[in-house]
């Protein structure tokens, strides 16, 4: 029997982030006899890793999950070791594909020197932390286009950012749109009816937002919008109420801010969800107010839903795939986007899968791309 050719995907974990849940649309659209997705993750303790969201399902699909330690600066010969180790025991990868770019230059030329062909270095963020990690992170960065086969990003904002001015004009740059599988989001009243029911938000203006608690989401700032408008919604007789799809270590603070605003009864805490389709039908606003992204596929989600959306113009254009999304500055008051949602909360609801599908964001269509990537090494 023919063994199917694997890839192996380079995370810094595999939980329900927008990168790990894109590549995993893929794997599921993927004919797995032919080729086969492994993951290489990082943890604290490698022998003590707790299962992430994604294990049980990357298993299921017959994947293979591998364990590296996690990179703290201090640590660089230790994990320079660890990864040069790693790849003499497995070189049997057709292609190593590093969606965790902060220490690609590292891992990517190793596993070149183990034998496997091909490495791909993919951008999904424009933007890094903020303060002594993210001067790391680019400084980690800077050899990325040379050392990379091929230098892919979600959008040319993403790709500048991590790759460099010189990224676009390279022969190595591919523009790898975030597609989505844009099917399971087309509108659909009857699971709308039944997630607000579940919720008791029957007769509520519902705002939306997916996302980890983190810096980049801004959740601050998408607070003090919802509080403005929870204000105008009063007004009008009209609950609003606020569903928070994401986990993250920044969750207890915008725990914290909700209370002080006097909004604990009116922001849900969702957490993450395997369903997440289902509360974008529960949704009549979405609201992304990021401080930076590469291509945020939660925006493609909400509008593949049908869902107007206000979001920061720190996000590249390329993220508007119609004329539901309109973007406002984070640096104007909250007041100016409550006022924009005010303004056209109604609406009706359509079907936008052909939109989405011929935006290119659809994965099946994308998948078929890949596969020929993944076999032949040439894109």
């Amino acid at each position: 029997m023919v063994q199917p050719i694997r890839i192996l995907h380079v995370f810094g974990g595999v939980s329900l982030g927008g990168a790990e849940s894109r590549i995993m649309d893929l794997y599921r659209c993927m004919d797995r006899e032919e080729i086969q997705f492994d993951f290489l993750v990082h943890s604290e303790c490698v022998e003590t890793r707790k299962p992430e969201f994604y294990d049980e399902e990357i298993e299921s699909l017959g994947g293979r999950i591998f364990v590296l330690p996690r990179f703290k600066v201090y640590n660089y010969i230790q994990y320079k070791k660890a990864v040069a180790d790693f790849f003499k025991e497995h070189d049997e990868f057709a292609l190593i594909q590093g969606h965790m770019t902060s220490t690609a230059s590292i891992y990517l030329p190793a596993a070149k020197k183990a034998g496997i062909p091909v490495s791909v270095a993919h951008a999904r963020s424009a933007g890094v932390d903020k303060g002594v990690k993210g001067i790391v992170t680019k400084i980690l960065r800077l050899p990325l286009l040379k050392r990379a086969d091929y230098c892919f990003a979600c959008s040319r904002e993403a790709g500048e950012a991590v790759f460099g001015k010189r990224w676009e004009k390279s022969k190595k740059s591919v523009v790898l749109p975030n597609a989505i599988a844009s099917e399971k989001y087309i509108f659909n009243g009857e699971i709308r009816d039944k997630v607000r029911k579940e919720l008791g938000i029957e007769d509520c203006y519902v705002i939306g937002h997916v996302g980890r608690f983190h810096y980049a989401k801004n959740h601050e700032y998408l607070l003090k919008v919802f509080s403005a408008l929870h204000t105008g919604m009063k007004d009008r007789s009209i609950r609003a109420v606020l569903l928070l799809l994401g986990d993250g270590g920044g969750m207890e603070s915008v725990r914290q801010q909700a209370k002080l605003l006097n909004l604990e009864e009116d922001v849900f805490f969702m957490g993450n969800k395997k369903d997440v389709e289902n509360y974008y039908q529960a949704m009549d606003f979405f609201v992304f107010p990021s401080r930076f992204e590469g291509l945020p596929g939660t925006v493609v989600e909400a509008q593949a839903a049908g869902i107007r959306c206000i979001i920061s113009d720190k996000i590249t254009p390329e993220v508007r795939l119609c004329q539901l999304v309109h973007y406002e500055s984070i640096d104007e008051p909250e007041d100016l986007w409550a006022k924009y949602i005010l303004e056209n909360a109604s609406y009706v609801r359509s079907d936008m899968y052909e939109t989405i599908k011929e935006a290119g964001f659809d994965v099946k269509e994308q998948a078929a791309k890949m596969e020929g990537f993944y076999k032949t090494g040439k894109m």
